[in-house]
């Protein structure tokens, strides 16, 4: 062996003993777990000789027998207190199990709060029901959890492994008398423990929780002025559609002074928090379950995650890692709040909190937030049924684009009288490029003062409007279980017929609605193309899209909101019926084709258009020289 193996050999024997002399534990620490180890062996063997002394005298008296078990319990007590102590520290006091449960309500909400833990167990919205009509869970007990954990005496304590004492009492809160909950969690001294504080206003969804360290600054300082906490639930499923709530359910979040974001609702991961956050909320397609912080929570140690479930009772899982500030006092001060997605009752909570409905992107979401969502409110006041309000709302928005549509009409109108001369085009450069063709046709065009892409602009401004209204009914949590017609629930599909088998692209069911839709969008197809009467191969293409359409709406909104396929319907009836008012007591082909004869025979403009700049210019790259004009 050489020199460099030898020195090789005995830098890694130092390795291995300066290793072993580090991480070894120390004095205290092998006490402490000797310590441990003892109680555990103990309790075990008081257990095991008092069970043996317990069966050795069972053919003694009854007197005798009871002894023994009382000297078991005392025994068994008395090692339990010592493995409490050990694991729990000054907080072993609240090791002892409480089985109670403390209810705490208004007119909205009834919350359950179990003695372990002193945490939130059930949230029922009382003004609301499942789909099957049972009581409306945000969650339960046995499939949710919340723990405060913090660092004392050398040990992590855990909230939720220990048990409160709660105490009920009325206070006074923004001006008007409320309930409130208080849970101490004790340690071996009366004047040192830690406080949950429940508070409950009137005509409320929101729950102030504030947790209060008392007589505990050495836990806050070794805490570095900050409690940790952890909370999870398993949304229970509520509506009809189980596809459609998980696809709605997800968790939204609010950085400080920015926009809200959220997690992709076909995402389950774990996402650490990038920054300070002002509230996080574990959104469900109507409900919401969300925790605020005036002073927010920090990103350190921060994350949030969802999980799929494969219980068809439940929709996902959505949990939070999070970290708040304590106050000078010990104090951490937080907002819940369980309530509906109603847009309006989110904005009163404030913090941009009505941005985890879903309107649409920015264009989108300002037509519904200016325009559609206060037209519907004026409506709603009237207490009218919901199925009338979407009428109304729909015959509403229609006028307001009447003259949107009165354009695209016109422009539609000077195509359909300008088709013998393009048929008479057609026939003559059959046989020509494509390119004359084409010059041809702009001619015709600019001679008739005509523009072709004037029927194109009043649908484009029409877009935002309808993908609004596609956000806006799946959304709105007013129709909820309000029927209309055959349609029991309006935010679901309206199934008149169950198949028993599912359908690829279509479904399990049948939607009348979206029937009517389809049938609907056919019609208005049909009747554009004979209102224009094209010609051609644009003929065709419209003959195919007019068919193919109303095929893919039945997929696409078969197991949508019966709602918003109800809209589509009435938004294409009353366009049949827009056009045909338009026809017939607004547009005078004759004169039209009058007026166009006579722009034909004035001089044509030197100047040309934008568009047969464009068109000269493709054929000047292709190599191929452009008619000029006849005088």
């Amino acid at each position: 062996m050489d020199r460099n193996s030898i020195i090789g050999f005995l830098l890694i024997g130092l390795i291995l003993i300066g290793y072993s002399i580090y991480f070894s534990p120390s004095e205290a620490e092998i006490a402490q777990q000797k310590i441990q180890r003892d109680s555990i062996a103990l309790v075990e063997e008081q257990q095991a000789k008092a069970t043996a002394e317990t069966i050795d005298r069972s053919e003694e008296t009854n007197v005798d027998s009871v002894e023994s078990i009382d000297s078991l319990s005392t025994v068994s007590d008395s090692a339990k207190a010592s493995v409490n102590k050990e694991k729990f520290g000054i907080f072993a006091p609240s090791a002892e199990p409480i089985d109670k449960h403390y209810t705490i309500e208004n007119e909205f909400i009834k919350l359950t709060i179990a003695a372990k833990g002193g945490r939130l167990a059930q949230v029922q919205l009382k003004n609301y029901q499942t789909s099957d009509s049972l009581p409306l869970l945000l969650f339960d007990e046995k499939t949710s959890s919340f723990d405060v954990n913090f660092y004392s005496e050398n040990r992590f304590i855990h909230s939720n492994e220990l048990y409160f004492e709660g105490t009920k009492d009325s206070v006074f809160a923004s001006g008007e008398k409320a309930e409130s909950l208080r849970f101490k969690l004790k340690t071996n001294d009366p004047k040192k423990f830690v406080e949950y504080v429940y508070t409950i206003t009137p005509n409320s969804y929101l729950v102030d929780f504030k947790v209060n360290y008392v007589g505990l600054s050495e836990v806050v300082q070794a805490n570095a002025g900050a409690v940790s906490l952890a909370w999870s639930i398993q949304a229970p499923l509520k509506e009809k559609s189980r596809k459609n709530e998980i696809a709605a359910s997800t968790i939204y979040f609010k950085y400080n002074d920015e926009k809200v974001d959220y997690l992709s609702p076909t995402n389950y991961e774990k996402v650490d928090l990038d920054a300070n956050i002002e509230w996080i909320s574990f959104k469900q397609q109507y409900f919401s379950a969300a925790l605020l912080a005036e002073n927010g929570f920090k990103k350190a140690n921060s994350d949030y995650e969802t999980k799929e479930l494969t219980n068809e009772n439940y929709t996902k899982e959505m949990s939070t890692n999070l970290t708040i500030d304590l106050d000078e006092k010990g104090t951490a001060a937080m907002q819940f709040y369980f309530g509906p997605n109603h847009y309006q009752t989110l904005k009163n909570v404030g913090h941009d909190f009505e941005d985890q409905i879903d309107l649409g992107w920015t264009v989108f979401s300002w037509v519904n937030k200016f325009l559609v969502i206060p037209v519907f409110n004026f409506l709603d006041n009237y207490h009218l049924n919901y199925g009338l309000i979407i009428l109304l709302l729909t015959i509403f928005i229609k006028m307001l684009l009447f003259p949107i549509t009165y354009k695209n009409y016109l422009s539609s109108a000077r195509m359909k009288v300008l088709k013998p001369e393009m048929d008479e085009l057609n026939e003559k450069y059959k046989d020509e490029d494509a390119v004359k063709k084409q010059q041809a046709v702009m001619t015709l065009y600019k001679q008739a003062g005509v523009n072709p892409l004037a029927g194109c602009i009043p649908m484009l401004l029409q877009l935002p409007i309808l993908y609004a209204m596609f956000r806006f009914f799946p959304a709105s949590i007013e129709l909820r279980q309000e029927s209309f017609l055959w349609a029991k629930d309006l935010s679901t599909y309206d199934s008149i017929l169950d198949l028993g088998f599912d359908i690829p692209f279509y479904g399990d069911h049948v939607s009348l609605f979206t029937i009517l839709m389809a049938i609907s969008t056919f019609l208005y197809s049909k009747y554009n193309m004979q209102a224009t009467m094209q010609s051609g191969p644009q003929a065709q293409q419209m003959k195919i899209i007019m068919y193919f359409m109303p095929v893919m709406l039945l997929g696409v909104f078969n197991g949508s909101s019966a709602g918003l396929s109800f809209y589509y319907f009435a938004a294409n009836m009353i366009s049949v019926l827009q056009q045909w008012v338009i026809k017939k007591f607004f547009i005078n082909e004759e004169a039209i084709h009058r007026q166009i004869q006579e722009n034909k025979k004035k001089p044509a403009a030197t100047k040309k258009s934008g568009f047969q700049k464009r068109l000269e210019d493709m054929a000047k790259q292709s190599g191929k020289q452009l008619p000029k004009p006849k005088k």
